[in-house]
């Protein structure tokens, strides 16, 4: 299977699986089956003890389990709880499922990626708003605790993730608002009309550069670095308004051009001569990218008998006075059960032991969960 460690996904793949893993760095996982009485009892006794229950289940799946707003509320009544559904809580969309590509789509993205003259059909998928989400979803739980520290009182949270990956396209959104127009694919064109903006083929095999020029001064100073040749001297072309007359001649000239140079010699000098331009990496690339290597932008983690010790992307931020690199490596399914039995819930050794004998405790899923994976 791709993603595992040498294409190995192992007896438990659910701990090594990439698409998993690196979104539980600094986390615990524990286990418990919350359909079973003694099992809800479990996750309302922690639910007891927390500042924040967050979930992306599907709509009214908490509600099925016993755990709607009003239950949560009657264990803990100043909790903060932020839902995270697919479409929101109310309107026509709100039975609906949704993974991350169907949002990609409801959200407006899907149709915005892509060559001019591909199809939907043919694009990948990307999940970009999982993470876009996820940020929205952090900053409004912290804004809400913050509320309950000033007022004591908690808060519900709605934050619907098509409607806030929606919010990543406001220049297509506004010009269907005030111009009637309906944005499609651009392939690597400018949403601003830049002319050139676009991701070139260098020398060698997927070797490719990203060149943008900004401003009327950085496509000069783009002739002069080429040489002033005569396609590029026509006047109408020192304004961006004259270049997006004949982009596409533009961008095969400069296709011809790039594809006979070297992409990190031609990103460099390009960047010396005061012209926007950077290399397109591999996922590989750029772990071995020296710039990456010099910045904290990955950190490398322990491994477990699941995976091996890997660079994984840290924090992409740093404070002057605060440690924000990664504390853990990705927890594996269950690898906490006694810290928030036994620490947490103070849970007795002949409970745990029962609690382990009925299944709640456990580093596998459960056998009829298993089947169907």
């Amino acid at each position: 299977m791709a993603g595992h460690p040498n294409g190995d996904p192992g007896p438990r793949p659910w701990n090594n699986s990439p698409a998993f893993i690196h979104v539980i760095r600094n986390k615990r996982s524990f286990t418990v089956d919350s359909r079973r009485p003694e099992g809800l009892a479990i996750v309302k006794s922690l639910i007891a003890i927390s500042d924040v229950l967050a979930e992306n289940l599907a709509l009214g799946t908490l509600g099925k389990l016993g755990l709607d707003d009003d239950a949560i509320r009657g264990v803990s009544p100043n909790i903060v709880i932020l839902h995270l559904p697919a479409y929101g809580r109310t309107g026509a969309y709100v039975e609906g499922r949704g993974y991350g590509a169907h949002i990609d789509g409801v959200a407006g993205s899907t149709i915005l990626r892509g060559y001019r003259d591909t199809s939907p059909e043919t694009n990948v998928q990307t999940f970009a708003g999982d993470f876009f989400v996820g940020m929205h979803g952090g900053l409004a739980m912290l804004a809400a605790l913050r509320y309950r520290r000033q007022t004591g009182r908690g808060q519900t949270i709605e934050l619907a993730q098509a409607e806030c990956s929606a919010s990543m396209f406001p220049q297509s959104a506004l010009d269907a608002a005030w111009n009637g127009r309906v944005a499609g694919a651009i392939g690597n064109r400018s949403t601003e009309g830049l002319v050139p903006n676009g991701v070139f083929a260098a020398r060698g095999e997927e070797q490719w550069l990203c060149l943008s020029c900004r401003s009327n001064a950085e496509w000069a100073a783009l002739v002069d670095y080429l040489g002033r040749p005569a396609w590029a001297l026509a006047p109408d072309l020192s304004t961006v308004q004259g270049r997006r007359k004949i982009e596409d001649i533009i961008e095969a000239e400069l296709a011809d051009w790039i594809a006979t140079r070297d992409r990190d010699e031609l990103f460099r000098e390009l960047q010396q001569a005061g012209v926007t331009a950077g290399p397109v990496l591999s996922a590989k690339d750029v772990t071995e990218d020296p710039h990456a290597k010099q910045s904290p932008a990955f950190q490398r983690l322990q491994g477990t008998e699941d995976y091996p010790a890997t660079e994984f992307p840290a924090p992409s931020f740093t404070f002057s006075h605060s440690d924000v690199t990664l504390r853990t490596p990705p927890a594996l399914l269950g690898e906490h059960n006694e810290y928030v039995y036994r620490e947490l819930l103070g849970v007795n050794e002949e409970e745990y032991g029962q609690l382990e004998a009925d299944g709640h405790i456990s580093t596998t899923y459960a056998p009829e969960i298993m089947g169907t994976r």
